[in-house]
């Protein structure tokens, strides 16, 4: 039947629901699907990776058998790089598709900088001299920017020595070497320049245009807001205009222009959906400006820093619904789940086989294994 707005507008009116199960489906967590890791990487035009272990997580409820020794290895053999893209945040990209992202999204950092206390600390420093050499020194050794921050003072004395570093951590198109990034592998965040790490140089790269579309593919339909809100690019309004043509077009409830890539999945809303565990930072509750196609009616729910694998959210019929969090001691590791609502029993059930293997994933090791509940409001238990 047509909606109201369909029929003053012309626009098919897309419910809350619908956009969940159209961005399950391009997130690939509606089913565990048989793609390969580099190619998932790819469609979902990179991962969260501020926290090391994350993507190995979040590739875990997404593709059937996934091993992550195959994620480590391609880190370590720099066919994988973990990286500043989108919204000046570490991402995880295929090399490949890093050269081909980061010279549209260099102008983020360069802005975050230039907002920042670190660009005030430096104010009358040649910028463009310790951008030089500072991507000099990081060529010839790896180096944190703590490390890095005396050489950079010696050259600049009078000025602050981690804001220096600053300048370059920001404007220079660093990659972190392993061991950082490796399976269950600690290690500092020691940085190098992309070119020097991949061999090759970073060149023009894909458009804006290319990068909205991919996004729409992996996220949409979504509103210029929500591209914004993944990327921090500006003059997205003026892309989306000029792509509009090849776009589809629908509304949400409250009328806003969503916009689609043709012939992208729309599942049916009442498709059902696994329970799926996500990392700390999934890029599934953070590129949207309006969230509640993914957060449903937790909008609001905390979802405090954690420590990488141990730690994130659980979906729950495709929507947020609570916490993990995986403690250790000795040879048993248990998984805490807090739901943020009333389950019902089967959604338990099933949270909690998805747990174990959850358990069997990131603490494989241990010998003990246990899963429970946390008391759930209103349940007594």
């Amino acid at each position: 039947m047509t909606s109201p707005a369909t029929a003053s507008t012309g626009a098919e009116t897309l419910d809350r629901r619908s956009l969940n199960r159209a961005l399950l489906e391009r997130q690939l967590l509606l089913r565990r699907e048989r793609k390969s890791v580099p190619e998932t990487i790819e469609h979902l035009v990179g991962m969260q990776a501020q926290s090391p272990s994350n993507p190995y997580l979040a590739l875990w409820s997404r593709l059937e058998g996934f091993e992550a020794e195959h994620l480590s290895r391609m880190i370590a053999e720099r066919e994988a790089v973990r990286a500043t893209l989108m919204r000046a945040t570490i991402h995880l990209a295929t090399a490949c598709d890093y050269l081909a992202l980061r010279p549209v999204m260099q102008s983020v950092p360069a802005q975050t900088f230039k907002s920042s206390h670190f660009a005030r600390n430096v104010d009358g420093v040649d910028v463009e001299a310790v951008v030089a050499l500072g991507g000099d020194l990081l060529a010839e050794q790896p180096r944190t920017l703590g490390e890095l921050a005396p050489h950079l003072a010696a050259r600049w004395p009078g000025y602050d020595p981690g804001s220096l570093a600053q300048v370059v951590g920001f404007l220079v198109s660093l990659v972190h070497v392993p061991p950082r990034g490796l399976w269950q592998t600690s290690g500092k965040a020691r940085l190098t320049p992309a070119e020097t790490w991949l061999g090759q140089p970073i060149g023009q790269g894909q458009t804006a245009d290319e990068i909205v579309l991919r996004y729409l593919a992996a996220f949409g339909p979504a509103t210029t807001s929500d591209i914004r809100t993944w990327s921090r690019l500006t003059g997205l309004r003026e892309v989306v205009e000029r792509l509009r043509p090849r776009l589809r077009i629908f509304r949400d409830e409250r009328g806003r222009e969503l916009f689609d890539v043709p012939d992208a999945p729309l599942p049916d809303p009442d498709s059902p959906a696994p329970p799926r565990f996500l990392p700390e930072y999934d890029n599934i509750l953070l590129s949207h400006d309006d969230r509640a196609r993914i957060t449903g009616d937790h909008t609001g729910l905390a979802i405090p820093a954690g420590t990488g694998s141990d730690y994130g959210s659980v979906l729950v019929d495709g929507f947020l619904a609570g916490m993990w969090r995986i403690t250790r001691e000795r040879d048993r590791a248990m998984l805490t789940i807090e739901p943020a609502g009333t389950w019902s029993t089967a959604d338990r059930s099933a949270v909690a086989d998805e747990g174990a293997r959850l358990l069997a994933f990131v603490a494989g090791n241990a010998r003990d294994h246990d899963v429970r509940f946390a008391t759930q409001p209103g349940s007594g238990a």
